[in-house]
């Protein structure tokens, strides 16, 4: 017993009036592994109970990410206590430190208070789709720092938390995951603009991704140079991959009207040249 206690005192590192023995070691060790277990534990608990309760998985995100940021601080606070490092004393030498630090790294702090913001607010979650500088993103990681999603292009994007929370965000599955869509169409002029009407509508309701046939919407919207343009308004949960969603509905059209003898028109332009005859 004496030969453990003594390899237990034994210090490994000094530093001044700062010493860390294999004991404190141990500590350390054993606080990272609880720390780590207690997350495993709680993050396990948090999601077993959204599915039984039906809570959204973007809040149980975010709570445990704010969670696990705070036992990480509470956890390095006792390590550096355990180790001899009074917090209070760290703070109050490192202040002058500190400030200059902050002005070199504004940018890396507001990216950081944004990521609190969106975490706590919740504006913003995991799974949600973005659209941030014209490009189409869904959300798969919400950091301190900054957050990671994935464009239509399988591109992982890493976005600072600043961005989000400072520009303007167009958020497509923030109040519903259905959001409504368009497709125009033009056809000639002389064509049967109730057939058309029906057409278009039995389109759109032949694609198995289109979330409610009661709420489709056909539209005669305009008087074109060239054609009669027509308006398909419906409503789609698969809002990430919408593109493809258009691109078979227009496939459908496209075949159905040939069915019904409906024609898509060419640009035209009609040209009169007057000529000039002189008199003499």
């Amino acid at each position: 017993m004496d030969t453990v206690n003594e390899f237990l005192q034994t210090d490994l590192i000094n530093i001044g009036k700062y010493n860390i023995k294999v004991s404190d070691l141990l500590v350390i060790l054993l606080i990272f592994i609880f720390t780590k277990l207690a997350l495993w534990l709680i993050k396990k608990a948090m999601f077993r109970n959204r599915k039984q309760n039906s809570v959204d998985t973007g809040n149980v995100y975010a709570l445990f990410q704010i969670i696990k940021y705070v036992i990480w601080v509470i956890a390095i606070g006792v390590i550096l206590e355990r180790i001899g490092i009074k917090l209070t004393v760290l703070l109050a030498g490192s202040a002058a430190l500190l400030v200059g630090i902050g002005l070199g790294l504004q940018q890396t702090f507001n990216d950081i208070v944004s990521g609190i913001i969106l975490l706590s607010e919740r504006s913003i979650r995991v799974g949600d789709i973005l659209e941030i500088d014209g490009d189409i993103i869904k959300i798969q990681d919400i950091g301190l720092r900054t957050s990671k999603g994935l464009n239509r292009d399988e591109i992982s994007i890493i976005i600072p938390n600043s961005s989000i929370t400072t520009n303007k965000v167009i958020n497509w599955s923030h109040q519903s995951m259905k959001t409504r869509f368009r497709i125009n169409v033009g056809v000639a002029y002389g064509s049967d603009v109730e057939k058309v009407l029906k057409v278009l509508r039995e389109s759109a309701m032949e694609h198995p991704d289109i979330s409610d046939n009661n709420m489709i919407e056909v539209r005669l919207v305009d008087f074109g140079n060239s054609s009669l343009d027509f308006q398909i308004l419906f409503f789609s949960k698969n809002i990430f991959r919408i593109e493809r969603v258009k691109s078979d509905i227009r496939k459908i059209i496209s075949r159905k009207l040939n069915e019904n003898g409906i024609t898509i028109p060419f640009p035209q332009m009609d040209v009169y040249i007057k000529q000039n005859v002189d008199k003499k």
